[in-house]
Formats: structure tokens, C-alpha cells, sequence
């Protein structure tokens, strides 16, 4: 049976760690328009749950306590917050698998990564959670790192250049507490060409004539 429950706590109240990141957040907007903070408030309450209970998400309490520190109707944040599929409205495993589906991942073999986080997590379907309560897979639209295809996210870091053994290999190193290092999979070094760069093979001076 899932370690992931449902249940919605009572109370919430932003730690240390949450109190300093809001300061630095609404330092950036004037005060008449801190309302434009809803965004990474959402964030700051999320990551502070997944710091708390080991899931990443936003129960209604912790809207409200955004909502209050904006000095906005609660409906406001509300709205933000289940607008936005980044944010979780529920309780989801300690570890978030979202899987780009889109046209770029679909083409480099996303159906592959697809069925492999369903094998190696132990998942029957999209959205759901695994039993150990470790896994909660996600389909997902264009995570924007195309040139990397196929993309699989994990909390907020992302994989890339992923096949279904790479991606099996990474899940399993989840299974043992490891978390390997983000970036491709496959040797790359960021989005330059396998093997290496094809152009620009020397480096060139500094252009001042």
C-alpha cells in the first residue's frame, strides 16, 4: 500500500529556510505589487512540504498562507495554483517522474522512457503513485530542452539524451538512495553533438585588432 496519503493538514506556517527565501522574492516587486509573488510563494510552500514530509505539494492551508502574505483573496492563489501544472495539489511520491511527451521527445523515443518508468517504478498508469510511495509519474507537455530529447524531469532537474535502459539504470539508482548527477545521459557535454563538436575545433583570440 502507498506510504502517499491524502490527507490535507490544518495548519501551515512558513519555516526559517521559507521566511528568508520570501524576503529576497519580494524585494524584487514594489509593495503595491507583491501580489505578482504568487508564483514562486507557490514554490517556496512546495519545496518547504517537500522539506517537511518528503512530498512535494500545496495543500489548501499552505495557499492561504501565500494568499495572507500577499494580501490577496485566497481565490487569487487558488487560481494560480491549479492553473499551473507544476504545482501539486496533492500528496505525490518523494520522487516526481515527468515524462515530456511532446513532439521532439515523442520522435527521440519518449514512448520508450514512458514505459520504462512504468516498469522500473512499478506504475500501471500516468498520474498514478507507487505503492513504496517512492514514484509519482507525471506525462508532461514541452519541457523546452529539445535538443536534448527525450527529456525526463525528476523533481526540478532534468535527464536527457534518455533511452529505456538509461532511464531503468536512473530509476533504480533512485530505488537505492542515489541521485545521480542531471545533465545527458549518454556522455554529451551539454547539447553539442555526440562525440564532440563538429565546428569552431579551435579556439580563436580575443578579436581586438
Amino acid at each position: 500500500m502507498s506510504t502517499v496519503t491524502n490527507v490535507h493538514p490544518d495548519h501551515f506556517e512558513f519555516d526559517e529556510i521559507s521566511e528568508g527565501e520570501i524576503a529576497t522574492i519580494l524585494a524584487k516587486y514594489p509593495p503595491e505589487r507583491k501580489a505578482s509573488g504568487a508564483l514562486p510563494l507557490l514554490y517556496v510552500a512546495q519545496n518547504q512540504m517537500k522539506r517537511q514530509t518528503g512530498s512535494a505539494w500545496v495543500p489548501t492551508v499552505a495557499m492561504d498562507a501565500v494568499a495572507e502574505r500577499l494580501e490577496v483573496a485566497p481565490i487569487r492563489i487558488y487560481e494560480v495554483a491549479t492553473f499551473y501544472f507544476m504545482f501539486n495539489t496533492k500528496p505525490i511520491g518523494k520522487y516526481h517522474l515527468q515524462v515530456c511527451t511532446t513532439t521532439s521527445c515523442w520522435l527521440r523515443g519518449s514512448d520508450d522512457v514512458l514505459s520504462a518508468c512504468k516498469k522500473a517504478a512499478g506504475i500501471h498508469n500516468v498520474g498514478e503513485t507507487s505503492e513504496d510511495g517512492l514514484f509519482t509519474l507525471s506525462e508532461v507537455e514541452c519541457l523546452g530542452a529539445c535538443s536534448n530529447a527525450p527529456i525526463l524531469q525528476v523533481d526540478n532537474d532534468f535527464f536527457e539524451d534518455l533511452d529505456g535502459p538509461r532511464t531503468e539504470a536512473l530509476i533504480e539508482a533512485l530505488k537505492r538512495g542515489e541521485y545521480p548527477e542531471p545533465g545527458p545521459t549518454n556522455g554529451r557535454h551539454g547539447a553539442e553533438p555526440e562525440g564532440g563538436r563538429r565546428v569552431l575545433l579551435e579556439e580563436t583570440g580575443s578579436g581586438q585588432g
